[in-house]
Formats: C-alpha cells, sequence, structure tokens
C-alpha cells in the first residue's frame, strides 16, 4: 500500500481513484495532481514507481490541503460562525440542517433518534 499524506491508499485501484480516500481531494483534484506529476490517470498504484509517488507527494504538500489541516479549518470556520451568533451558527450550535432544508418530516441525521412527546390527557367531567 502506498501512504500519501498520513492515508493508506488501496493499491488495487487505479490512481484517479485511490487518490480520492485522502480527505479533501475528490476525483478532478485527484486528476489534477496526477497531471501535474505526470503519471497516468488509469495507472493502478501497484504499478507507481517510487519517482511517481514521490512526485504526487510533492503535489499535494505544495497546492492542497489536506486531511487533518483541512479539518481543523472547517472546524475552525463553524467555530467561527457560532462565535458571530450567524443563523447558520444557531443551526450549527441547535443541531440543526444548516442549508435550508426543511425540518418536520425529516433531517433524521441531524435531529438524533425521535423524542416521541405525549399528548395532553383530556379533563375527565
Amino acid at each position: 500500500m502506498a501512504r500519501i499524506a498520513g492515508v493508506d491508499i488501496p493499491d488495487n485501484k487505479r490512481g484517479e481513484i485511490a487518490l480520492t480516500y485522502i480527505f479533501g481531494i475528490g476525483k478532478r483534484s485527484a486528476q489534477k495532481i496526477l497531471s501535474q506529476a505526470g503519471v497516468d490517470w488509469d495507472k493502478k498504484v501497484q504499478d507507481w514507481t517510487d519517482d511517481e509517488a514521490g512526485a504526487i507527494r510533492t503535489v499535494i504538500t505544495e497546492n492542497f490541503k489536506v486531511e487533518g489541516v483541512l479539518k481543523s479549518e472547517v472546524q475552525l470556520n463553524i467555530k467561527r460562525l457560532m462565535d458571530i451568533g450567524c443563523y447558520r451558527g444557531l443551526r450549527h450550535r441547535k443541531g440543526l440542517p444548516v442549508r435550508g432544508q426543511r425540518t418536520k418530516n425529516n433531517s433524521r441525521t441531524r435531529k438524533g433518534k425521535r423524542k416521541t412527546v405525549a399528548n395532553k390527557k383530556k379533563a375527565t367531567k
């Protein structure tokens, strides 16, 4: 297994797909990385030479924020939104959907397990 940016990427996949296992690299940026490093997109990771893997590592470290650095930056952005008290920050704080989705029926992944609320008892005469 090749180790790039602290992540073991699978050997049996094409380079274009294998690089997407790194947090912060999608398919398009993986293609850019491979083009800049001079490696064929369809070449499998197990067929990469040490020079090609080194070239890919240098391109990623110079041009991209990945893994821990990117995760910490995202968390700081969310914390900033919560600190200034904007609408998106309040939604993050309450654990509700941030991007305008409806909450009456769906959004179970954000709200968590259902909390059943009992009905009021009718007064007997």
